[in-house]
């Protein structure tokens, strides 16, 4: 075979040749992750099941995942799950983390809210597995969704602002984490935008959320959870 047809076929391979989500689809899981915010409130505020919530939101829209990538092997990477982008989206994201512990340290010094206690290793490894979903629903799916609606063309700086309008609105009524997420949504739909990779965003939710809860908010969500079930 000549070198340039070689090429061009392996070009071509490369290409993603499903059919092109519709707006229609799009649209759907956007209501989907609303749907699970709005559960959030019922199952984890109003009832206190918040293990149960965030297992079964874990599973089911891992089985949603999995449904769509059996129909579209691209479609990880296009949302995000991928780690060829790794060390650039990690460079990004250091110095907005550097200065939001220092800034976490400050506030808990200054309010006097910091808890340091060994309740923190446990979610500093488990939280980034629900901070990499809480990333691929807000992010991924309503940032990522918003940016590439053909009936409606948004600017960038709108479809960050929804967003992050959306991620701090499930975190009410705490005060401090409705600021905390607000900011944080905005930095992570800007990083989103210009390099995705979820793998990052959430390995960093998980981690600022947690030293978070142990400084700022004055919270601990390893006893509110797991030590509950012990007793």
């Amino acid at each position: 075979m000549k070198p340039k047809l070689t090429k061009y076929l392996t070009d071509f391979s490369s290409f993603n040749l499903t059919r092109p989500i519709s707006d229609k689809i799009r649209l759907l899981e956007i209501l989907a992750v609303v749907l699970t915010g709005i559960g959030k409130f019922v199952f984890m505020d109003y009832l206190n099941w918040r293990l149960p919530f965030v297992i079964v939101a874990i599973v089911a829209w891992s089985l949603y995942v999995y449904y769509r990538y059996k129909k579209d092997k691209q479609v990880l990477a296009d949302w995000g799950f991928r780690r060829d982008n790794f060390k650039t989206v990690l460079k990004l994201m250091l110095p907005f983390a550097v200065v939001s512990v220092f800034s976490f340290l400050i506030i808990g010094y200054l309010q006097d809210t910091l808890n340091p206690t060994w309740h923190i290793v446990p979610l500093l490894i488990t939280y980034p597995i629900w901070g990499t979903v809480q990333q691929f629903l807000t992010i991924g799916l309503v940032a990522g969704n918003l940016s590439t609606l053909k009936f409606i063309k948004l600017k960038k700086i709108s479809v960050i602002f929804i967003t992050a309008i959306l991620f701090s609105l499930v975190h009410y009524p705490s005060v401090w984490l409705l600021i905390g997420t607000f900011i944080l949504a905005l930095v992570y739909g800007y990083i989103y935008l210009k390099a995705k990779n979820l793998y990052v965003l959430g390995l960093f939710h998980g981690w600022l959320g947690a030293l978070f809860y142990y400084t700022v908010v004055n919270q601990d969500p390893f006893a509110d959870v797991f030590l509950k079930l012990l007793n």
